[in-house]
């Protein structure tokens, strides 16, 4: 049975494109599809096929998609970035209703993990081992230093930064727009990717650590079998009723895991988490095309090594654009 997936702003995800291209053509046939809003995207020119789209904040966006994946015949969506997470969490209903899957979690999980502050309230909520957050009206008159300012709705490490005194908290809360402020975790970096079917069941939970960081991406880890942190994974997907692929961000401090942040959607680093035999575009697409997926968690090679390095696509400059076009330019309506 033939399965078409559509990959949202797929831009560099270029690995992330490739896996999923394996795991429709050894599981039944099928082909997959890019949108982006660039013409010069390296998975422009890597997917099967691709299609220009607006922005997500756009009117005529959830339009665009729907288009697509009519004359595509899409089976399966995977949105990639933060700003479109929530949007199709809110039609993801509908998609299922004309026999599209997308994997997203719903509405209630993407706000708890969207958002900072309520990924601890939520998190602590549940017993689970989360840095203390506060806004900035919150903050006790005489923190204890260090701590860690970042925005509530950020992401990639924009915006962040350590705080030492009084003299550079007063600075970066005006600095920082609509700050949170956690202690400062001293430890181990680790991301923990985890992944849950369409009903919200655990599939895998593989940790890695982060060893050299490059604006905000890992450029070299390694996987690590920690059984309390694949648990841990494992719990924070079923407390916030997690769909498809997140990505938990934690510090072992003093031998225990703390968590500082959630992110329900791949990760940059997910190539290494393939590779290591926890392959989740496979587990998705066969998810995705009805058959039943036995949970592996923890089930996945330890201390595989990633490395990374920048390459390259090359496109005659004859050859630059998409290779498809919405049949029909998407006009949104005017009141």
């Amino acid at each position: 049975m033939s399965l078409n997936v559509l990959i949202t702003a797929g831009s560099r995800r270029v690995p992330l494109v490739q896996a999923f291209q394996r795991a429709v053509r050894t599981t039944g046939g099928g082909r997959v599809v890019v949108t982006d809003v660039n013409p010069l995207s390296p998975t422009v020119y890597v997917a099967d096929r691709s299609y220009e789209v607006p922005l997500s904040t756009d009117p005529g966006y959830v339009g665009a998609i729907e288009r697509i994946c009519s004359d595509e015949r899409i089976g399966l969506v995977v949105p990639t970035i933060d700003d479109e997470l929530l949007l199709f969490a809110e039609v993801a209903r509908r998609f299922a209703d004309v026999g599209i899957q997308v994997a997203v979690s719903g509405p209630k999980t993407i706000g708890a993990c969207n958002d900072k502050y309520q990924t601890w309230r939520v998190l602590s909520a549940r017993g689970l081992p989360v840095a203390e957050t506060y806004l900035p009206s919150d903050l006790p008159a005489a923190p204890s230093f260090q701590l860690f300012i970042k925005p509530r709705f950020g992401r990639g490490g924009v915006g962040a930064f350590p705080v030492r005194d009084d003299r550079e908290l007063a600075f970066f809360l005006q600095y920082v727009a609509d700050p949170v402020l956690q202690p400062y975790l001293d430890g181990p970096e680790f991301t923990i990717d985890v992944l849950s079917d369409f009903t919200g069941r655990v599939l895998s939970a593989v940790p890695r650590e982060r060893v050299v960081i490059r604006a905000g991406v890992v450029d070299r880890g390694r996987t690590v079998r920690d059984e309390s942190l694949v648990s841990l994974g494992a719990l924070c997907a079923e407390a916030l009723e997690c769909v498809g692929a997140i990505n938990i961000q934690c510090r072992v401090v003093n031998g225990q895991p703390v968590i500082f942040e959630i992110n329900p959607r791949f990760s940059g680093g997910i190539p290494l988490t393939n590779a290591a035999g926890a392959d989740f575009p496979h587990m998705l697409v066969q998810a995705a095309r009805g058959r039943e997926v036995s949970p592996v968690i923890g089930r996945f090679r330890d201390g595989l090594w990633m490395t990374s390095y920048e390459t390259s696509v090359f496109v005659p400059e004859a050859a630059i654009g998409f290779s498809s076009a919405l049949s029909e330019r998407i006009v949104p309506e005017v009141a």
